[in-house]
């Protein structure tokens, strides 16, 4: 029986860096936003900045406490004045951090001496100002806490013969964010690039947790929502839904880089600053090169004063969810640390009805260390580690019509191990001149597979994967100083090597399944196992050039060497005589080498409108193909496009609607593409050419106080152009990739009161996508709707959340299975539960 036994035989081929905390510096200026995502805008009415220099020449060093006899608040034309009185002594040099909506400011030579009160406590002074809090948090240290309603208050800290005053300005709206997709600090509506930012505040809200909750937020990237033994993705309908050795996305989580995200991203997302989606061919800036495009996770930086976070959740299936982090200076300015964790679990949602159990459970565990050393003002130096394993069950798949999808019935019970281990250390050197950037990271992955390969109650199939990768990688980037203006620079070298090991890949046949396939009617088992050695040799650059002030001209030049070698060997044994039959042994390598170009123009109309255009040459690297039957066809030809882009940027009504647009059209030559055998195996990958052409389009608004409206559209057209199957002859031009959503949208509607009520229901939708490249496996257009309503109160938080809330059923995967019936898998079900989240 011919038939394609789809995600069994086959192995499903195996964010960025992290913004280093920069510490406040003795030697700059005494204004702080304590927040990495806003950057402060020139106001009339603001108050005059002064020089911590001029700050330190009216002090003289002190040993003793001085007390603070009186606190007063003062409101004035652009916020409110803390004013300390200090009349028997100097108070030091203050210290600033922040946390959640807080800023925080310590003085460490002070005491209150308040009359009758051990602490200064004022509740929403402004209407832009949730707190205040002046308190003594150790023998000599007072420190000043005053949360923001929108966001993290802006300081400036005014010295006086006795005491000092902390001038705070309201927090800037999010809209204008601070992002480093360019590896320098920028405004969004600064960089040429279609890029999607959730900021801390954001992933919080949306409840995010997961690259699929990140992709649901963010126009023209697609995860497919299901069981996470496998994991589909496209940014633009490029990704990895041709099972191929090396991603078209760039994966980054705290500057390691991950290689086969479809099997080897680690579970739930935790204790995060910031994510980063930057849409289209990343080559010029980034060690990894990037196709279509690249995700950056950046975890939370250590903190220079004492910070805990605790959350907790429990809902239907079972669901539940602990984590924490924990943070603090162990030499103030110097030397700090982070740790967190996560355990997140939940029972199946699917019911094995043969066995007698549920199917398709999930278990991770997940915790971080990170360490931030700044021996000097010129010297940042990060450690991050990370360790990480899922317990999953097997991938679950029924006749696409069957009345219940959540019912299934298996012989045997399949099970998904995952465990990652990653480290990275970055090294950081900046004077007035130069920056200088050393990232070096290791990633170390275990995957294993075990199921019921049939997906029956027949005892017919049964497949076993074992899979290791060790990906060691060193990048270093020199660049222009971040003060730099009409001209920029950046240029660096990557070195990746990666050990990949399949070892084994068996797939067992019963009498009754090997007839399925032809093979001789007795039990019989193929057993494969295979070795990739890659390294990959990059040198890159770039410069931002600005003839005149709105314009800017950028261009850059990526050259690239990879190298792969390859051994394989293949055996099929049968239990009647224990014979044994090998097939041609595979001991080969390819190499490619490359120049790629970056071409982009960015014009600034007014300080909130800016227009870019650009041209960027995209590439994915040869391969080979570890299961090819014929020794002569492993080789993998090289993947290349040219990306055309351009976008208009735009901030209106005093920064509180922005809105985004990109329209793009990629022409890909050389598109790899996996073709499945008659027996289930990825026989043959051929070539074929694609066409991209699509649009972006986000908005965010802030119609009135606590009031937000998050949008977002993007459409994709992708489609083969001249593409022949050469197994069965089909012409498949016209047809789109597979995994590709002709639109995906986002739509959120969220209000925070002063009084602590916080609620938020969101719409997030795909459009049709297709399963097989003949087009008739498919999804037809769906949409899920998420709520969640709380009470926030200081640092304290309970939230009731229900995601998928009219119980959605739609295909995450569907193919022929062997006995000729169409299976499917089907995504979440509607879950609900409650949230518990406090920081202190």
């Amino acid at each position: 029986m011919k038939r394609t036994l789809l995600l069994n035989n086959l192995v499903y081929f195996p964010t960025f860096f992290l913004l280093a905390l920069q510490p406040i510096n003795a030697e700059e200026i005494s204004t702080f936003t304590a927040s990495t995502n806003k950057i402060p805008r020139s106001r009339a009415t603001e108050l005059p900045k002064i020089n911590s220099n001029d700050w330190l020449t009216q002090q003289t060093p002190i040993s003793e406490t001085v007390q603070i006899a009186d606190v007063n608040l003062k409101q004035t034309a652009t916020g409110l004045e803390v004013i300390l009185a200090a009349p028997t002594g100097k108070l030091s040099q203050p210290t600033t951090s922040s946390t959640g909506n807080s800023l925080v400011t310590e003085i460490n030579n002070a005491r209150l001496a308040l009359p009758n009160q051990q602490e200064f406590r004022a509740e929403n002074p402004t209407a832009d100002i949730a707190l205040v809090v002046v308190t003594q948090v150790s023998q000599n240290t007072v420190r000043i806490k005053v949360t923001g309603v929108d966001g993290i208050p802006i300081a400036q800290i005014i010295p006086s013969p006795n005491g000092l005053k902390v001038s705070v300005t309201p927090a800037i709206p999010e809209i204008d964010i601070i992002v480093t997709a360019q590896k320098k600090p920028e405004k969004l509506t600064d960089v040429p690039i279609s890029l999607t930012v959730l900021s801390e505040q954001e992933l919080k809200d949306a409840r995010v947790n997961s690259f699929r909750d990140v992709a649901a937020n963010t126009p023209n990237f697609f995860t497919t929502v299901g069981d996470r033994a496998f994991n589909f993705q496209s940014i633009r309908g490029i990704g990895n839904g041709n099972f191929l050795l090396r991603d078209s996305i760039g994966f980054y989580i705290d500057d390691v880089p991950y290689e086969n995200v479809h099997q080897f991203l680690p579970g739930a997302l935790f204790d995060l600053e910031r994510v980063e989606v930057s849409r289209g061919s990343q080559s010029t800036i980034y060690g990894r090169n990037s196709q279509a495009g690249v995700v950056n996770i950046i975890s939370r930086p250590p903190s220079n004063s004492p910070e805990i976070s605790l959350g907790a959740s429990y809902g239907n299936f079972n669901q539940r969810q602990v984590k924490f982090s924990l943070s603090d200076a162990v030499i103030p300015d110097k030397l700090a640390f982070r740790i967190g964790g996560i355990y997140d679990a939940r029972d199946g949602f699917a019911k094995d009805t043969l066995l007698d159990e549920d199917a398709n459970d999930f278990s991770s565990l997940a915790g971080r260390a990170n360490i931030l050393w700044t021996p000097t003002k010129n010297w940042n130096i990060t450690f991050n580690a990370t360790g990480a394993g899922n317990q999953d069950g097997d991938s679950t798949y029924v006749p696409i019509n069957q009345e219940d999808p959540f019912e299934v019935q298996r012989n045997v019970a399949g099970k998904t191990d995952l465990s990652v281990n990653t480290q990275s250390l970055k090294v950081a050197y900046e004077n007035s001149a130069v920056q200088i950037t050393s990232i070096t990271a290791h990633n170390g992955t275990k995957h294993s597979y075990f199921s019921d390969a049939d997906y029956t109650p027949q005892d017919l199939i049964k497949s076993d994967v074992q899979q290791d990768s060790t990906v060691w990688s060193q990048e270093i980037r020199v660049q222009s100083p971040d003060t730099s203006d009409n001209f920029r620079w950046l240029v660096g070298g990557y070195y990746q090597n990666r050990n990949y090991d399949i070892d084994p890949l068996s797939t067992e046949y019963t009498a009754e399944g090997a007839a399925l396939f032809d093979f001789p009617a007795i039990p019989t088992t193929t057993t494969t196992s295979a070795k990739f050695d890659q390294i990959t040799l990059a040198a890159f650059s770039q410069v931002d050039f600005q003839p005149i002030d709105p314009l800017t001209l950028t261009a850059g030049l990526r050259y690239e060497n990879s190298q792969e070698d390859l051994s394989r060997r293949s055996i099929t044994t049968t239990a009647e005589d224990n014979s044994a039959e090998n097939t041609p042994f595979i001991n080969s390598s390819i190499d490619d080498e490359i120049v790629i170009p970056k071409f982009a123009l960015e014009y600034s109309f007014n300080p909130n409108i800016s227009a870019y255009g650009s041209i960027t040459r995209g590439y994915r690297p040869p391969s080979q193909n570890f299961q090819a039957v014929d020794p002569n066809s492993v080789a993998v030809q090289a993947e290349k496009s040219w990306n055309y882009e351009l976008g208009l940027k735009s901030t209106w009504l005093d920064n509180r609607l922005s809105v985004n647009f990109a329209a793009f059209l990629n022409d890909i030559s050389d598109y790899q593409i996996a073709l499945i055998g008659e027996n289930g195996s990825l026989e043959e990958i051929t070539n074929g050419e694609v066409e991209v052409t699509g649009f972006e389009l986000e908005a965010k608004a802030t119609p009135a106080k606590g009031l937000d409206l998050i949008a977002g559209f993007g459409y994709a057209n992708a489609k083969y152009t001249d593409y022949v199957n050469s197994f069965t002859g089909e012409n498949f031009n016209g047809n789109r990739l597979i995994y590709s959503p002709e639109y995906t949208y986002n739509l959120a509607l969220q209000y925070r009161h002063d009084w602590g009520l916080f609620s938020r229901v969101e719409l997030q939708g795909l459009g049709r996508y297709f399963f097989n490249d003949g087009n008739t496996l498919t999804q037809d257009p769906f949409a899920l709707v998420n709520a969640r309503i709380g009470y926030e109160k200081d640092k304290y938080g309970i939230y009731f959340y229900v995601n998928n809330l009219f119980d959605a059923e739609y295909l995450t995967a569907a193919f022929v299975g062997g006995t000729g019936e169409t299976l499917g898998g089907f995504g979440d079900r509607r879950t609900l539960g409650i949230q518990v989240q406090t920081d202190f």
